[in-house]
């Protein structure tokens, strides 16, 4: 304890929690500033914010929300809303990761992240009535399938919000970032040709999602690009699900026993693609190569590893924070599709 602590106060005295006006002085910058770099860092300078987050860690200052939501009418929190069922959200390690990067992304800016689920239209009524009612001052909005009634509520109730994945039926009147989902599909789709497969079969996501339909467009581009032609009978749908990608696989074998190889529109879906091929006694890549999409922790732990592609989450997850910060300051925010990459294992 140094001597001006100790004359500062009575001994035995608790010391006060530091200020925003004590953040300022130690910083070097107006009592301003620092409330600029507090509620997000806009029209801040590196160096002033650099020194406002130096001088917080210094003194240890904790932001007092409930007096700050009063001068600014925040709560000071972010929703992340997942729009299926809870149990999907355990089942899918696409959420959870997208759930952990947001939840990073959020708290360099010292905002907390409320998780919500709302897969049927009794949860959809009590989370909006939840949001309208102001506790949070945007929404991460996961899994838009078309015609998500949550989009219109949420836009009536004028709450900020950025989706994850293209709307479908939104264009123009929302905020999104995506993976480019129909490049990824063709890069998979022509490393299964170029590598001499023929009947090359897919497990297509739902149609009522942006990657389900990007993802089969793409498919079939490349199909036409190298001569192979389009074949209804190589195409079944799964719902993103283990047990769906399992049923779909068995489906495509039953119509199309020749299939030489299997672009599968999720990991978890290629998964249960590949217990469809073990168990009809087909050896992966010998007799079927598999691709999947995603690159999620599934594709490490598939028998063989899994060629995928890649989305690339932690860009996703820090795109989707920084668009929502800048509608909640007033700003108007683009939507941002972000490149993915082929993963080659030993699957394909």
């Amino acid at each position: 304890m140094t001597e001006p602590e100790t004359q500062g106060r009575s001994a035995g005295k608790p010391r006060r929690p530091p200020t925003i006006h004590d953040v300022a002085a130690v910083a070097g910058v107006s009592r301003g500033t620092v409330s600029r770099v507090l509620q997000g860092g806009h029209n801040v300078s590196p160096a002033s914010r650099e020194a406002v987050e130096a001088a917080i860690d210094e003194l240890g200052y904790v932001v007092n929300r409930a007096a700050r939501s009063l001068v600014t009418q925040r709560s000071g929190s972010v929703a992340f809303l997942l729009t299926e069922p809870q149990e999907r959200f355990f089942e899918d390690p696409n959420f959870t990761t997208l759930l952990r990067g947001c939840t990073q992304a959020l708290a360099a800016h010292d905002i907390p992240l409320l998780l919500m689920t709302a897969g049927d239209e009794a949860e959809r009524r009590r989370v909006t009535r939840y949001l309208a009612a102001g506790h949070v001052d945007g929404v991460l909005l996961v899994s838009s399938h078309r015609g998500n009634p949550m989009i219109e509520h949420l836009r009536e109730a004028g709450i900020p919000m950025v989706c994850c994945g293209k709307p479908l039926g939104q264009r123009g009147r929302v905020s999104y970032v995506a993976a480019d989902d129909r490049e990824g599909a063709k890069d998979m789709v022509r490393h299964l040709a170029g590598s001499g497969r023929t009947r090359i079969a897919t497990v297509a996501g739902p149609q009522d999602t942006p990657g389900g339909v990007e993802r089969l467009l793409g498919y079939r581009e490349v199909l036409d690009e190298y001569g192979i032609g389009y074949d209804e009978r190589l195409v079944a749908y799964g719902d993103y699900s283990r047990a769906g990608g399992e049923a779909a696989a068995a489906e495509l074998l039953a119509a199309a026993p020749d299939l030489d190889a299997l672009f599968v529109a999720s990991d978890l879906m290629a998964d249960g693609a590949l217990t469809a091929l073990d168990r009809a006694g087909r050896s992966v890549p010998g007799d079927v190569a598999v691709g999947g999409f995603d690159d999620s922790p599934t594709a490490l732990t598939t028998r063989p590893p899994l060629t995928t592609v890649r989305q690339p989450w932690d860009r996703i997850s820090n795109e989707m924070v920084r668009l929502l910060l800048a509608q909640i300051a007033g700003e108007t925010a683009p939507t941002v599709i972000l490149p993915t990459e082929l993963v080659v294992r030993d699957s394909a």
